[in-house]
């Protein structure tokens, strides 16, 4: 299947290359493009798309509204943050916001297209540059423990505890079941359970709800 992209960023030029680069990737296809974080909601709205693009500084309504606005629209469409920064607060941010994804704008065609063929997939997607900076956060801030959430882990077999931690570890569904010695299939069962029990939107807010709870450890 086709994977749908809409393109956000308030530079022309931009939005222009990443189509370019996108619409000549076997089995993908930007249907949209928006100016800013308002246009984007509403595009995806109308478009529905499978992934946006989408870039965090922006006049009007910036990336980190737009993409918390798109997660409550419960279409389903994946975000996968695109931006020249990788400080800190904006890696955690948006992935609290329910970006499902972060990449640098200085990536490479190859690594444009993977990304969005992860996100489509339903995997977190995090650039190795700013991945240590992300756990260093987590490393620093408080645990956020609490009686439901401990109440919700506390519902989870041994094995899909297993497996939660394995996707905090940002291990791939393949990469775990080669860990676990299953199948693939039963590792996508694991972690769909997993999200049901703990009620998470995606793999992304599991990883962050298992550091945050200080279920896995950072480091």
């Amino acid at each position: 299947m086709t994977i749908r992209v809409l393109i956000t960023d308030d530079q022309s030029m931009v939005r222009e290359g990443f189509t370019v680069l996108l619409d000549a990737q076997p089995g993908i296809e930007v249907v949209g493009e928006a100016a800013d974080g308002g246009a984007a909601v509403d595009q995806v709205r109308l478009l529905a798309p499978d992934v946006v693009l989408m870039d965090i500084r922006m006049p009007e309504v910036n990336g980190l509204e737009a993409t918390r606005r798109i997660a409550g629209t419960g279409l389903g469409t994946k975000v996968l943050i695109l931006t020249t920064y990788h400080l800190d607060e904006y890696v955690y941010e948006a992935l609290r916001a329910g970006a499902s994804g972060f990449l640098l704008k200085d990536a490479s065609a190859r690594q444009l297209a993977e990304g969005v063929r992860v996100v489509a997939a339903g995997e977190a997607l995090l650039a190795p540059t700013v991945t240590k900076r992300l756990i260093t956060v987590f490393a620093e801030r408080k645990p956020v423990l609490n009686l439901p959430a401990e109440a919700r882990v506390a519902g989870l077999t041994g094995r899909e505890t297993e497996v939660l931690a394995l996707i905090a570890q940002g291990l791939s569904n393949a990469e775990i079941a080669a860990h676990l010695v299953v199948a693939e299939s039963t590792v996508k069962t694991h972690v769909g359970r997993v999200l049901e029990k703990l009620g998470l939107r995606d793999r992304t807010q599991a990883a962050i709800f298992a550091y945050e709870t200080r279920l896995v450890q950072p480091g």
